[in-house]
């Protein structure tokens, strides 16, 4: 069995992502079905927009590793056709409409990128202990601009996002902070880039309002390890990991395993997070 956390003492550095602790916050049932069940139970159907969205990101990671010389946006485009898969999507007609779609924003982003301005990093992991955890991401691209790296953080949804979607993300906060610490290089700014619309939402941090997220992240932490360990000592209930219902249940993989989630909403397409066709 666990041993308590006695009061005064430290508790014991925690490891998390960004995308860990928003799922705590937004369903501690969520959380444990994916983070600590095993085995995990059984998830629903893929989903077409969740698909899209991988592709996309694939085909710029690997657009930028391409040589110098092969950074066109012809090859840009093909490699949304060499990373598309069919999976949630509604039949072959539907995927290859969307097929088009995606390759059309890769495209179209890609022509506004100058191929030669080499990003400090693309996919990159980053990391930085604050408090007691141990806070890790990936990020889509990192730019370096002026004396200052920048967050770039690709998204493929329907909405378009506002300035406060950026101010407000603790993901972006985190890649932000930990940016500056593993490639020692001051980091404030963060981007997020909605392909669809073509639309930049930025936000500028400074030490204070990096801090706070931190905190806010640290904070959280201390309440996933106290569930973490709470589960190892046998408490798996609904009362130390209650569902959240709300309009995201509609979208979540383990609804069919959640009663309140499942009373909550109505039974999705694996297709209904895509634009009208």
């Amino acid at each position: 069995m666990s041993q308590p956390i006695l009061d005064g003492m430290p508790r014991r550095l925690y490891g998390a992502t960004p995308t860990r602790l928003n799922t705590w916050l937004d369903c501690p049932r969520r959380y444990r079905f994916t983070y600590l069940d095993r085995p995990q139970p059984p998830k629903g159907p893929p989903w077409a927009h969740n698909t899209l969205g991988a592709v996309v990101h694939n085909a710029l990671a690997g657009w930028w590793r391409l040589p110098r010389e092969a950074r066109t946006v012809h090859r840009a485009g093909a490699m949304v056709d060499e990373y598309w898969t069919a999976e949630g999507f509604r039949d072959a007609e539907q995927a290859e409409v969307w097929r088009v779609r995606g390759r059309d924003m890769v495209t179209g982003y890609v022509q506004k990128l100058d191929p030669d301005d080499e990003p400090r990093g693309v996919e990159r992991t980053v990391g930085l202990v604050h408090g007691g955890t141990s806070l890790t991401g990936r990020i889509d691209r990192v730019d370096h601009r002026g004396d200052e790296l920048v967050i770039v953080d690709y998204k493929t949804g329907r909405h378009v996002l506002t300035t406060d979607d950026a101010r407000s993300s603790l993901a972006l906060a985190v890649y932000a902070a930990a940016a500056a610490r593993t490639l020692r290089t001051p980091c404030h700014r963060v981007e997020l880039h909605h392909l669809p619309s073509g639309t930049v939402a930025v936000w500028e941090h400074d030490d204070r309002t990096l801090t706070r997220h931190l905190d806010r992240a640290d904070a959280i932490a201390a309440e996933c390890a106290s569930a973490d360990a709470a589960f190892k000592a046998g408490d798996t209930g609904d009362a130390r990991f209650p569902a959240r219902p709300s309009a995201l249940c509609g979208w979540c993989d383990y609804r069919q395993h959640c009663p309140e989630g499942l009373a909550s909403t109505s039974t999705r397409a694996s297709w209904a997070g895509l634009e009208p066709s």
